[in-house]
């Protein structure tokens, strides 16, 4: 008989865990004992109570307690994620909920070792395990992290169970104002990630916009067995401004002036961000909404890119009432071909 590889066994062991959870399939609402319009808290609450009735370490040896305590986590997965919820509640049981979603989906982004702590238990023994499924498109392996390592001996003693692993990224969402994406700055900012409140100092990069992610290596959660912390990654997002807008590394804004301006030709005053302003020349018979283009008053560019411009749009404004002597006027204009 030809000896496996251990990626086969570790591929066997996650499909035979995904077919036994099958087997046990029930409603996810049930299993918990809640309504389906309980909330966070309300499921909070009843994972506790179930997950400290059942835990293996007030069960030792007991498969059925370990059959109840993966269903149960396996609820607690699904409805205690927003998304996946409302994903699951479209489909309407766990068995066709498991038919779009595999194991690893389910308990992607699930830290059980993390929630169990928070109840008052210790820490998983032996750590957390990660084993090597052939589930990728295209073949391959990809890395998947088994929530239930530690707590029961499915697997017997693994090769890689008591190895240093790097701690999970957290994320961040960090909104800051158009001058500091413009300019730069130096930002403090608190959160709590493992039941500790963390001040960090940050360093906004001059440039960055709306979508980019800044990477603090170190700061995300705890490692495993000794193993190095998780990386923080800040989410940015750039608040409205009320004068300016910003297009890439463009900034624009709006200014109105009078017909007779825009026949005549005047100049203008135009403010620029974290500057003084600029005098600006409008060219006698400028249309409405002219471009006028500020070379390098816009945003500086990441990595050495070009810095952007500043866009003046030119806004004409057509009176809505006039005078009787205006009127007058206006007709002699007209009557000009004007």
């Amino acid at each position: 008989m030809p000896k496996l590889k251990t990626e086969q066994i570790y591929g066997y062991y996650f499909e035979s865990l995904y077919r036994y959870l099958r087997i046990m399939a029930e409603d996810y609402y049930q299993i918990l004992g809640i309504d389906k319009k309980a909330g966070a808290e309300e499921i909070k609450k009843a994972y506790r109570k179930l997950a400290l009735k059942w835990h293996p370490d007030k069960n030792p040896n007991d498969k059925t307690a370990e059959a109840k305590f993966k269903k149960i986590s396996e609820a607690y997965a699904v409805l205690s994620d927003p998304q996946k919820r409302q994903q699951y509640d479209t489909f309407g049981s766990a068995d066709q909920f498991r038919q779009q979603y595999s194991q690893e989906d389910i308990f992607r982004g699930f830290d059980l070792d993390e929630i169990l702590r928070s109840f008052g238990f210790g820490g998983m023994r032996g750590g957390r395990t990660t084993f090597r499924t052939s589930s990728r498109p295209g073949g391959g392996f990809q890395e998947y992290d088994d929530p239930f390592a530690g707590l029961f001996g499915s697997m017997g003693s693994r090769q890689y169970a008591n190895m240093p692993q790097k701690g999970q990224d957290a994320q961040y969402n960090l909104s800051i104002s158009l001058e500091e994406s413009v300019f730069g700055a130096d930002k403090k900012i608190s959160f709590q990630i493992e039941n500790r409140l963390e001040d960090i100092n940050v360093k906004i990069p001059p440039g960055i916009n709306t979508g980019k992610k800044l990477r603090l290596p170190g700061k995300g959660l705890s490692g495993y067995n000794g193993g190095p912390n998780g990386d923080l990654y800040l989410n940015i997002n750039v608040l409205p401004h009320p004068v300016f807008k910003r297009e890439g590394n463009d900034l624009y804004i709006e200014k109105t002036i009078k017909f007779s301006q825009a026949a005549l030709g005047t100049t203008i005053d135009v403010p620029t961000l974290g500057g003084s302003g600029k005098r600006l020349k409008i060219s006698p018979g400028t249309q409405n909404n002219t471009k006028i283009r500020m070379k390098g008053y816009g945003v500086p560019g990441l990595r050495g890119a070009a810095k952007g411009n500043q866009y003046v749009k030119i806004n004409v404004e057509v009176p809505k009432k006039l005078s009787e002597r205006q009127i007058k006027l206006v007709k002699q204009l007209a009557d000009d071909g004007i």
